[in-house]
């Protein structure tokens, strides 16, 4: 017998991000674990509305998008607990492990002048001050205090990584509009 809460089928908002991971139930009371993608995770805190869908791997408990609307999210030491009113208890909760949690774009907190989410950066063009093409990022890492951005180009017809620190050092601008970042990196470092 499933105990999965009866949600709500929706379609994914077209300006959906994917902000984290359902990772477990959390106590007796519906409550569940997120496993968050950011260190701040404060859109997965402002929005009312939470659009899963299922994990790529693993067992299924529903297909498509559903919406989990969410009544509490906050921090319980350094882990994201949250509460639905659609979650009544721990197999409920249990159910949506591994759940995929899309937010709506409109619920990010604005950014400050020259900060960026790291999902605007995905797909960028990056090239240098002389115009030379480095690559596009693929993903960005986390190394202590600063971000790096991992290119993937080609060489010879072999997919190649280039990384390259995002610090005002090196980066020149990024211009969301343009898909672009300029950078003042050789293609030889």
């Amino acid at each position: 017998m499933s105990h999965m809460p009866t949600l709500e089928v929706a379609s994914l908002p077209k300006d959906a991000v994917e902000v984290g991971r359902i990772a477990d139930a959390w106590g007796i009371k519906g409550w569940f674990k997120v496993h968050a993608f950011s260190s701040n995770p404060e859109a997965l805190f402002a929005a009312k509305d939470w659009f899963l869908q299922p994990a790529e791997k693993g067992a299924k408990h529903f297909t498509g998008t559903v919406v989990l609307p969410v009544k509490q999210a906050r921090f319980h030491a350094d882990t994201v607990v949250a509460t639905s009113p659609e979650v009544l208890d721990r197999n409920a909760a249990e159910a949506l492990r591994g759940a995929r949690i899309f937010v709506a774009r409109e619920h990010f907190p604005k950014t400050e002048d020259g900060e960026f989410y790291w999902v605007d950066l995905m797909g960028l063009n990056v090239i240098n001050r002389e115009g030379v093409a480095l690559g596009v990022v693929k993903d960005l890492m986390a190394t202590g205090p600063q971000t790096v951005l991992v290119l993937g180009y080609e060489e010879e017809g072999k997919e190649q990584e280039r990384l390259i620190p995002f610090v005002d050092a090196y980066v020149d601008s990024v211009d969301l509009a343009a898909r672009q970042i300029v950078a003042d990196w050789q293609t030889d470092y």
